[in-house]
């Protein structure tokens, strides 16, 4: 395998391709959600509302060759009211969906789910039952545990609310009330890895609009106590979460005011929530920067959001390749004399995914990009000081779906072969295979392609040899 450094931001970003057009129908396509886009392996599921029959129906379309070419509509709901805010996840060939329907009187929050990647549905499940307006859901998954976080005003004002199943979305738990303030708490989005769960949203519990962060470690059961995580006279609100191991990423917009614009702030925490570093602005654009939507993979960050300083809203893009600490130049992504709005992105091993809804076609309709080289999967050189000796490091994160990274050290240079191995001692996957200097590296094993289960992986260079044991969850 070739060895593959850290390239600069603009070779990378040169790799995106056109935009295609994912929808045309007679109506509008609507995309108002930071989670309207999941992918896993070259599988790309894709959800939205459209109102093609006189009401918001919401509707799916996937593509199973990364992104090339998609198959047809599909229509996932069919009621005489208005089902919108549709979010997506999946994990392997389960894919959940969970959006807010007006059916029963009230708008509740509901759920569909496939097992087959996409190709066959099963029914409508009601997730909330108080007779309130339940709205904005956001969901995320891992395994067999699926978990759904959603506001509605059922205590008087908006508060967060998370419901899960541990099954695949076969039964579900009850309603947990996860804010309790004297304020509207609303807009949350949701991460998860492996049992760790993290949520964020806006808050006015301050007399202005801040951003709020809570945590699971045990699969959603105990909470932690509610983190103010954005600090300011201005507003903060629309937050998007993403986590990758014990690395947790934040996004959202705050209102600059020396500008009066809105602009894209970021903040990480590296010890899985329990702390976190100072505020990152990411946009220094002439007019508002807004909606954004994040997705990690490694120490690989993407971030996409809706932009004015074109004069029209454009979908822009930036990107950390070294876990939030450093990020490239804004990228736009699109270029049309009309609106781009609401994207959504998501990552699978190199790839990167944007979708967003867009109105130059005389309505709004879905639109899709990739960048096919977002992520430099394969192997990294992080450090030239020779180590003291060969090691190899436990994988992170694990268990892990879909990728995960593995460190190791060499004293000197030699050849070196780095492997993965399943239960039966067959080798699956070569992940290094060349002579490399002394140095620290990091691998990325991408396992989409593989089944849930223990899986080996093996250093051999220069006499030494190390095995260690890691787990893929779907």
């Amino acid at each position: 395998m070739m060895l593959a450094f850290l390239l600069q931001s603009k070779n990378a970003n040169a790799q995106w391709e056109a935009d295609v057009r994912l929808t045309n129908a007679t109506e509008s396509s609507c995309t108002k959600s930071n989670w309207c886009i999941a992918a896993n392996g070259n599988v790309v599921h894709v959800v939205w509302y459209d109102n093609r029959d006189s009401n918001w129906e919401i509707y799916y379309k996937r593509s199973t060759d990364g992104g090339v070419t998609w198959d047809s509509d599909t229509r996932l709901t069919n009621n005489g009211g208005n089902s919108q805010s549709p979010s997506i996840a999946c994990s392997g060939s389960n894919v959940h969906v969970v959006w807010n329907g007006h059916r029963d009187d009230s708008l509740e929050i509901y759920y569909k789910h496939s097992t087959d990647g996409g190709v066959t549905w099963g029914a409508d499940t009601r997730l909330t039952n108080n007779g309130s307006n339940s709205q904005s859901p956001s969901i995320a998954c891992s395994g067999s545990n699926v978990h759904v976080v959603w506001h509605d005003p059922r205590d008087g004002n908006l508060e967060i609310y998370y419901k899960h199943s541990t099954d695949g979305g076969v039964t579900w738990g009850a309603d947990t009330r996860l804010t309790n303030a004297s304020s509207v708490s609303c807009f949350p989005s949701i991460a998860c890895s492996g049992l760790n769960l993290h949520v964020v949203w806006r808050d006015e519990r301050n007399a202005n609009w801040e951003v709020y962060y809570k945590r699971s470690t045990d699969g959603g059961t105990t909470w932690g106590s509610d983190t103010r995580l954005a600090s300011d006279s201005a507003g903060s609100e629309k937050p998007s979460i993403a986590v990758a191991g014990t690395v947790v990423h934040v996004v959202w917009e705050y209102i600059y005011l020396n500008s009066g614009n809105w602009e894209i702030y970021y903040k990480r925490s590296t010890d899985g929530g329990l702390t976190w570093g100072a505020n990152t602005r990411l946009t220094y654009a002439i007019s508002d920067s807004w909606l954004s939507s994040i997705a990690v993979i490694g120490s690989f960050v993407h971030v996409v959001w809706m932009d004015k300083r074109d004069g029209n809203e454009e979908i822009y893009y930036k990107r950390s390749t070294d876990g939030g600490i450093n990020w490239g130049a804004d990228t736009r992504l699109t270029n049309n004399t009309s609106w781009s709005e609401f994207p959504s992105i998501a990552v699978s091993g190199s790839f990167v995914h944007v979708a967003w809804c867009d109105y130059r076609d005389g309505n709004f309709e879905i639109y899709y990009k990739r960048n096919p080289t977002g992520n430099l999967i394969g192997i990294q050189n992080i450090s030239t000081e020779i180590p003291s000796y060969y090691s190899l490091s436990q994988n992170y994160p694990n268990p892990f779906n879909p990728s995960t990274t593995i460190r190791y050290e060499l004293p000197r240079s030699g050849s070196v072969r780095l492997a993965v191995y399943d239960v039966m001692g067959r080798e699956v996957e070569t992940l290094v295979n060349e002579r490399q200097a002394a140095g620290s590296y990091e691998a990325t094993f991408e396992g989409s392609r593989f089944a849930s289960g223990v899986y080996f992986y093996r250093l051999t260079a220069e006499g030494y040899g190390e095995t260690r044991k890691m787990l893929i969850i779907r």
